[in-house]
């Protein structure tokens, strides 16, 4: 286990993602009264590349979903809840900065919001369309373009939030997508919608 896995495990944080995504999941394996999956990350879409070196997220681009919007970092609240994005009028995603930089060996774990209160949609709002194939490119501090492959899309009930496999050790540079959706009762969602990607490119 690397250590930015360690230390993702090492806290108990629970991501809520506000504005008309609350509940969350945390980052531990064993969820309180519920325990940490074993469902294996899937099968890659694309060839696998060369992990890179540890740059911080600066941007996302999804093409497919219309998505092209800032990365800030996020830490832990003093509650110890993963903090999240700030609900305003121009929504950005969020990368966890407990978790590998995308490209590292590891999942790269990035969250957004589906809706931001009386701003209307977040940028994450069509993450769900997406489909195996489809890329999402993370820009670097360093310059470096992230070219990740969607392997697959799944929407799970809170409750029931796969923990290990999305922050669970793998071999190579993967990275997720978090957003709420499901049903929707007042400001909260009942499910996640989390997309699991593979690093096949990079440039400069």
């Amino acid at each position: 286990m690397t250590s930015l896995s360690r230390r993702a495990f090492a806290v108990t944080a629970t991501a809520a993602l506000l504005g008309g995504c609350g509940g969350g999941h945390r980052t531990d394996r064993s969820p309180a009264g519920h325990p940490g999956s074993t469902t294996p990350s899937t099968r890659p879409s694309g060839k696998p590349a060369r992990a890179l070196g540890r740059s911080v997220p600066v941007g996302l681009e999804i093409p497919d979903i219309g998505v092209d919007t800032p990365v800030i970092r996020l830490g832990l609240a003093p509650d110890r809840t993963v903090q999240v994005p700030p609900v305003t009028a121009h929504d950005r995603a969020g990368w966890y900065r407990h978790s590998p930089t995308p490209g590292q060996t590891g999942p790269s774990v990035i969250l957004g919001h589906v809706t931001v209160g009386t701003y209307g949609d977040g940028v994450f709002r069509h993450l769900a369309r997406l489909r195996p194939g489809d890329k999402a490119v993370v820009r670097l501090e360093n310059g470096t373009a992230a070219v990740f492959t969607v392997d697959s899309v799944r929407t799970v009930a809170k409750a029931d939030f796969p923990t290990d496999a999305v922050y669970g050790d793998v071999g190579r540079p993967e990275l997720r997508l978090i957003t709420c959706g499901g049903p929707r009762t007042g400001d909260e969602y009942r499910d996640n919608v989390i997309v699991f990607a593979s690093l096949t490119s990079a440039s400069p």
